[in-house]
């Protein structure tokens, strides 16, 4: 574990820091679609994301979830250092994308880590504006741009975080994801293959050229 975590966060952290996490942190992999995080439960520590990916996503009062941001190799999720340091309930939910390995961090480590580390804390406001600048492109994305395009580049985003061609997701999955109905998302995929840019199997969706 101590060669994985020096290749994710070796650049970032000093030897004596990336010790401390090897003696406090509890190591985990986590298989794809494991439930990381669950609005209204309480946080006890903050991962740090070793290998694979994990979506962050958001609910409205109807049940129907918007996804926020992806998590990848070197990540953490301010969101989750909010609810840590606050000890308030989780306002997200957090799904392994991939097969995932993470350490978990103790809340009391953080907090001292912050005051004893200049890397760290570094890295807490670094994770901050990174998220930050994320939910602003939602944001963007939902308030400017059209459907066509909001489909386009879930669909860019989803091959480049799993590095494949093949999107292994139902239409009504990614009606959800993108908060809209499956029928606008299947007639919208049938355009891109229509133009040549995906093809529709059964169970997945191959990306030809996007």
């Amino acid at each position: 574990m101590i060669q994985e975590l020096k290749a994710s966060y070796g650049h970032l952290f000093e030897d004596e820091l990336i010790n401390e996490i090897l003696q406090v942190g509890t190591y985990k992999e986590v298989p794809e679609g494991f439930k990381l995080m669950e609005i209204g439960g309480y946080v006890k520590g903050m991962p740090l994301l070793v290998s694979g990916v994990i979506k962050v996503l958001r609910e409205d009062k109807n049940g129907d979830e918007l996804l926020l941001y992806y998590l990848e190799k070197g990540d953490t999720c301010s969101m989750t250092m909010t609810c840590c340091m606050g000890q308030t309930k989780s306002e997200i939910r957090a799904i392994a994308e991939t097969d995932t390995k993470l350490i978990m961090v103790p809340v009391q480590k953080m907090e001292e880590w912050t005051a004893k580390y200049k890397s760290w804390r570094n890295f807490v406001f670094e994770s901050y504006h990174n998220r930050l600048n994320e939910l602003l492109q939602t944001l963007d994305s939902i308030a400017f741009d059209n459907m066509d395009e909001r489909l386009l580049n879930y669909l860019k985003e989803k091959a480049r975080v799993n590095d494949e061609q093949i999107i292994n997701n139902t239409h009504q999955e990614i009606a959800y994801e993108l908060h809209t109905s499956r029928v606008v998302v299947s007639r919208l995929l049938k355009k891109l293959e229509n133009l040549g840019k995906i093809e529709l199997h059964r169970n997945n969706i191959q990306i030809i050229d996007l």
